[in-house]
């Protein structure tokens, strides 16, 4: 079975796997007001995946992303109005290239599918603290709902998983959905299972794709995520992958990111 691990805290038999992110001045010549105008267009920090804080977009009230993956295509909606900072992080995330080659590492068939560890240690590293406060749970954990995992109140960064069932007891957790699948379910169904949840967050995390191609090499991975329809395209600094190590096996549990 393929793993899943950083999309949901909940007890040691639920899932407990999570993932755990230069202005310029104007010329001396210029009028009060030219000046004024100089310092209000210097730009800030160049957006990019090794700046976390640099992502911050705001979400359009409904938005699709599609997903080309080793498994097929599927498209999931998101509706900002259900988790509007959990909708606002997932936009600039795609928007971003976040998710290219990222693996879906936890798989647990009848559960959930679990994915947002960056292929990229560097990217990563950057993103372990960059959390974003809960929101309020609108929507119930139905199949097919896309939903961030945690580690506790508070603490959700770039994991999520898509529910395989109606799991109602992860709304009491606090998982909040954001949007759901709306093509390509059958797609989903079919990730790669095998490896259930034995590759381990914290060695994706540190060592990224060469830890996965070197002990789960039938894992499937996404190739790329977009917004659609398109917009405009933003680029980012990648950055390379390293070395792994051993893998080790874990109950089912709630979505957790480490």
């Amino acid at each position: 079975m393929k793993a899943i691990a950083t999309v949901i805290v909940l007890s040691a038999s639920l899932l407990v796997h999570a993932q755990t992110p230069a202005p310029h001045s104007a010329s001396t010549k210029s009028s009060p007001a030219k000046t004024s105008a100089a310092h209000t267009a210097a730009p800030g920090p160049r957006p990019s995946l090794l700046n976390p804080a640099s992502l911050k977009a705001k979400a359009p009230a409904v938005f699709k992303a599609k997903f080309t993956t080793t498994a097929g295509d599927f498209v999931v909606e998101v509706h900002r109005e259900w988790a509007p900072l959990g909708a606002d992080r997932f936009y600039n995330l795609v928007r971003y290239g976040y998710f290219t080659n990222a693996a879906f590492f936890r798989v647990v068939p009848g559960f959930v599918v679990q994915f947002g560890l960056s292929a990229d240690p560097a990217v990563n590293k950057v993103w372990k603290t960059a959390t974003i406060q809960d929101d309020p749970v609108v929507q119930s954990n139905k199949r097919g709902n896309l939903v961030f995992a945690t580690a506790g109140p508070n603490t959700r960064t770039t994991q999520l998983f898509i529910n395989y069932a109606d799991n109602a007891r992860l709304d009491r957790m606090g998982f909040a959905p954001f949007g759901s699948v709306v093509e390509g379910m059958d797609v989903v169904n079919k990730i790669y299972a095998v490896y259930g949840e034995s590759p381990r967050q914290d060695l994706i995390a540190e060592q990224g794709d060469a830890y996965l191609k070197t002990y789960f090499r039938d894992m499937d991975k996404i190739k790329l995520a977009r917004i659609v329809p398109a917009v405009p395209p933003a680029t980012h600094a990648p950055a390379g992958a390293k070395p792994a190590a051993k893998p080790s096996p874990k109950p089912a549990a709630k979505p957790a990111q480490h």
